[in-house]
């Protein structure tokens, strides 16, 4: 090996095998000037620059990503046309997660006819899913809001747009710290605290009002013994003031004299609109149909209460329903494409786990992270040997050991983002470092050594850094076919160093370009 270059980068273990002469470097560099721009390498995946679809059809399907239509976005094949479609989504973030996810699916195929189902109804039925997402999430956040504020209604506590705005962990701190609450709420409030979110959520929603019952009932207890009949009478106003804030209402002194009856109706009359649908709404329709008085005074002690967790729970399942669909969508795109294991794994562990465990696999952050890989050397004598780049040298690609000992910035510059082709190509990827997000492994001209760069939105950049997976030359594992020009060119190392180099046929040869997808070094 001669080491004279890549000795200031850092100690390699001298490679035994002469992969390629001087010579066949030779014949390497002197094929750099083979045209680039027309001819396509053998065994490649070709797009056909077919267009199945109408102008309108395009536009429509433009519009859902807010992608300017110009006459060359036009001119597109629908394959590229649903990549441009895709950095739209991508760029849009969880706006546009399902139609980014559908999007991934349509690339990752080879049929026109799945190309033009996406365009013509694809990416819109994407979309509402993604609008009955945002719905859902803002939906969740308003009713947050909502539950923060009948806690305060039930306890007595003060309503300000400060005290709605803080997290649930610090909502949960002011109502312990607060003088309207008593001994029960304050002892919920920090045995919340020591929880998990889920606990600091059940108990705005309903530790809370749970709690001030029984600092009510506490309070009654010992007033029993000087004063039955206004024990009584505060049971019973505790109890219409907690139906009350179930419909988000502080009720007046005349509103609490009413007779049972009325008192139900008038919480119907003045019930928010969003609320005609409800449980809580049903059941207190229900009570005023009757003319049992013991049906009026279940429903305001008990009935309501039950009616508000029922609505609250089918809430909940609406939303953790649509997000598994979502990561059961994420997973079989992963699947389909055969070069993210890790984020295959993720979304079956998530929707293996709770709906809060789906939740925070779909976060965008989460989503990225789950696509990181090592590419490691399928050579059984170079086991442990990964692609990775040096940052002392611009970014240039080789192999090295690496392993979970070894220190972070070895892990990261051995751990690449897979995502679908910046060059719009289906079957082939793009490889974004994990160390510096932006930056693509990219094949050079001249010289076809292999650096790391930053992604300029060049033609010529996506081009560069695009790598189609096939069947790994040597066995099992997987190579990546790189370029446009006549003869075709993989990722592969020579004397330990990255080039897209072509295949000379010779079994060496072989195993030098073919790679396994590992999990990421670092996570």
């Amino acid at each position: 090996m001669n080491t004279s270059h890549i000795a200031p980068r850092r100690t390699r273990m001298r490679l035994t095998r002469g992969i390629v002469t001087v010579t066949a470097l030779a014949t390497v560099a002197g094929t750099v000037g083979l045209s680039t721009a027309s001819a396509q390498p053998a065994g490649t995946v070709v797009q056909a620059a077919g267009i199945g679809t109408t102008d309108l059809q395009r536009v429509d399907a433009a519009a859902v990503v807010r992608l300017d239509p110009t006459a060359d976005v036009l001119l597109l094949s629908d394959y590229d046309f649903i990549h441009a479609l895709w950095q739209k989504a991508r760029d849009g973030g969880e706006l546009f997660d399902s139609v980014r996810t559908a999007a991934e699916e349509a690339l990752s195929s080879t049929a026109a006819a799945d190309h033009v189902r996406y365009i013509v109804t694809g990416i819109h039925e994407a979309y509402r899913l993604d609008q009955q997402r945002e719905r859902d999430k803002a939906e969740a956040e308003r009713a947050a809001r909502l539950a923060k504020s009948q806690a305060l209604l039930a306890i007595g506590i003060p309503s300000t747009p400060e005290l709605l705005a803080l997290t649930d962990d610090n909502f949960i701190r002011a109502v312990a710290k607060h003088s309207a609450s008593g001994p029960e709420v304050r002892s919920a409030a920090l045995q919340a605290l020591l929880g998990e979110p889920a606990d600091w959520q059940e108990f705005i929603i309903n530790g809370a009002r749970e709690a001030h019952k029984r600092d009510v009932l506490r309070e009654l207890e010992e007033l029993a013994e000087q004063d039955r009949l206004e024990a009584e009478r505060r049971r019973e106003l505790a109890a219409r003031t907690n139906a009350a804030a179930l419909f988000r209402l502080a009720p007046s002194e005349a509103m609490l004299a009413l007779g049972d009856d009325n008192f139900i109706r008038e919480l119907l009359r003045l019930a928010p609109a969003d609320l005609a649908g409800s449980e809580l709404y049903a059941e207190g329709q229900r009570a005023v149909l009757s003319s049992d008085p013991a049906v009026w005074k279940a429903y305001i002690h008990t009935g309501a209460e039950e009616a508000y967790k029922r609505d609250d729970e089918a809430r909940r399942q609406k939303i953790a329903e649509a997000n598994r669909k979502l990561a059961l969508q994420i997973q079989a795109a992963a699947e389909n494409g055969g070069v993210n294991p890790n984020l295959v794994a993720a979304a079956r562990k998530a929707l293996a786990g709770t709906d809060e465990a789906v939740a925070e696999f779909l976060k965008e952050d989460n989503l990225y992270r789950a696509r990181r890989q090592s590419i490691q050397m399928n050579d059984a004598a170079l086991s442990g040997w990964y692609a990775r780049q040096s940052g002392v040298d611009g970014g240039l690609g080789f192999i090295g050991p690496v392993s979970a000992s070894s220190k972070p910035a070895d892990r990261e510059d051995a751990t690449w983002v897979v995502v679908p082709a910046l060059a719009s190509k289906p079957g082939c990827y793009s490889f974004e470092s994990a160390r510096k997000p932006g930056y693509y492994l990219k094949g050079d001209d001249p010289g076809l050594r292999v650096r790391m760069a930053p992604d300029d939105r060049s033609a010529a950049f996506k081009q560069n850094a695009t790598w189609c997976a096939v069947k790994g030359q040597s066995g099992s594992g997987t190579s990546f076919v790189w370029g446009t020009g006549t003869v075709q060119r993989s990722l592969r190392h020579i004397d330990g160093d990255l080039y897209a180099a072509q295949n000379y046929g010779t079994a060496e040869g072989n195993l030098a370009a073919t790679w396994k997808i590992s999990p990421p070094l670092a996570p």
